[in-house]
């Protein structure tokens, strides 16, 4: 699994832990850090199938 792809997974349940939290405190912040998963999500599968294309071809 690419270095990356594991970064971006890792930002990803650390935005997803941080909406929970802030979602609980009644903070609307918590909007921001689920498009933030959201964004980190896609970027793990783009390396993750990046990385099979490489390999792959």
């Amino acid at each position: 699994m690419p270095r990356l792809a594991l970064y971006a997974i890792a930002v990803c349940v650390l935005a997803v832990v941080a909406a929970v939290i802030s979602f609980v405190q009644g903070s609307l912040l918590g909007i921001v850090w689920v498009l933030f998963a959201g964004l980190s999500s896609n970027m793990a599968w783009f390396y993750l199938r990046r990385q099979r294309a490489q390999t792959a071809g």
